[in-house]
């Protein structure tokens, strides 16, 4: 017999009065995979996210979360949650604060290996109001796995960290699924997303326009990246097939739909090409064509 899905979403419609955020969107995520959630703003990632964790009710379709309706599945603590929005009590330490969360589950998650788990050794005294952004999110995260869930749903978690705050966070996420763990992210990051994400889901204009791991994504956008050492970039978003020209630096990376022809201008004015490259389309550009140009 088969497992029950870890999230599934079958017709899921919602409406902000004549605004339509999410067009019948159907969603199945098993269980033990990391999942990321990608698109511009307005896409309806946050719509979906709150209307599966039952913070209010769809105009259409159903949702389960583990088998079970989302209120039921949350209050039991088979999910924890950590929105983009999210906050904490103020006048209080941290420690209190995750002792009464935690109190409120039948197996909370032991104290020092969850402190441990989400790096805030060092902050259960510390004053909520005193945290910078990126311990504030780790604080979050902590409380999201209180009650030791099998299904995490984070939006936008890692928007007030800074380079090392993130990457330390995907390091508990990775243990985390390694624990058996479902963890489903909506993230603007797309390195995130390429690097994390066992499957990456894009949505745009409320409906899922793409799904399936990150090469898939990526290998279904025609077009090239060509990258080399140049510190002149003049005339170079001429050149045959070149759709776009980035880089930082000396080093240009050039999106192209036909790569030989590129490659065939640059020879033909240029001796040498350092450090130069062919790669197939970056996950940036496949969202971009998937959605418009938009972040």
């Amino acid at each position: 017999m088969p497992m029950t899905p870890a999230l599934e979403i079958r017709g899921l419609t919602v409406t902000y009065g004549a605004t339509t955020a999410v067009h019948a969107l159907d969603l199945q995520i098993p269980r033990g995979e990391t999942v990321a959630l990608l698109g511009p703003n307005g896409a309806g990632k946050s719509s979906a996210v709150n209307a599966a964790l039952g913070l209010f009710r769809p105009t259409a379709g159903t949702v389960q979360l583990l088998g079970r309706d989302p209120q039921d599945a949350v209050r039991t603590g088979s999910v924890g949650a950590m929105l983009q929005h999210g906050g904490l009590p103020s006048e209080a330490r941290v420690g209190e604060v995750l002792r009464l969360v935690a109190g409120r589950y039948a197996d909370p998650w032991p104290l020092a290996d969850l402190v441990a788990t989400t790096g805030i050794d060092g902050l259960l005294d510390r004053r909520t109001e005193a945290l910078s952004g990126g311990q504030r999110q780790r604080v979050l995260l902590a409380l999201a796995l209180a009650g030791t869930p099998p299904l995490l749903v984070l939006d936008e978690p890692t928007s007030a960290m800074d380079v090392e705050g993130r990457r330390a966070f995907w390091t508990t996420m990775r243990s985390l699924a390694g624990r058996g763990h479902t963890v489903v992210f909506a993230t603007h990051h797309l390195d995130e997303a390429d690097a994390v994400a066992d499957r990456v889901v894009v949505v745009d204009g409320g409906r899922i326009v793409a799904d399936g791991t990150s090469a898939q994504v990526k290998s279904g956008i025609a077009g090239r990246t060509v990258r080399f050492s140049c510190p002149d970039r003049a005339g170079l978003d001429r050149l045959p097939g070149v759709t776009a020209v980035g880089g930082a630096g000396g080093l240009v990376e050039l999106a192209t739909t036909d790569a030989e022809a590129t490659l065939r201008a640059l020879l033909a004015t240029r001796d040498r090409l350092p450090d130069l490259e062919v790669r197939g389309a970056s996950l940036e550009q496949a969202f971009l064509t998937l959605t418009g140009g938009t972040r």
